[in-house]
């Protein structure tokens, strides 16, 4: 290792911990730390899972299967449950905002190295901000992705 890996390596760690002391990752922890800790939550998810084994199930047949509709029906109104109940729903948007955080920190670091770098966010803003693609690949016109 040289001096210069040695002098990464350090800066990688600082930044990791300004990330773990960051207000988004806190407020992330907590609403992870309420799921965990609620018997209610915890009885509701495992059921959902349940639900979801059933659902893949199903899925092998398709809407031949005689239980289709039921069972993505009963799989689309219960995950909707989910989402409302205020603590499912803090939970999210605690993780939504530290996924955006890593994504803006990811794009900070690629540009840092190259433009051409490109880092999947999952976020059709930042994709698109760093894509010199318009249309994909493969749109049959000359691509400007590097």
């Amino acid at each position: 290792m040289t001096m210069t890996d040695i002098s990464l390596v350090h800066e990688a760690q600082d930044l990791s911990d300004q990330i773990i002391q960051s207000e988004v990752f806190l407020t992330y922890i907590e609403a992870k730390k309420e799921i965990q800790n609620n018997s209610r939550i915890q009885k509701e998810l495992q059921y959902f899972q349940t639900l979801k084994e059933k659902y893949e199930e199903v899925q092998r047949f398709g809407k031949y299967h005689p239980d289709f509709r039921t069972i993505t029906s009963e799989v689309r109104e219960y995950k909707r449950y989910l989402d409302t109940d205020p603590l499912v729903a803090e939970f999210k948007a605690a993780e939504k905002n530290l996924h955006e955080l890593l994504s803006e920190i990811s794009l900070l670091l690629a540009g840092q190295v190259s433009p051409n770098i490109k880092v999947p966010t999952g976020n059709p803003f930042f994709d698109a901000q760093q894509s010199s693609c318009s249309g994909g690949c493969g749109s049959g016109g000359s691509c400007g992705c590097g």
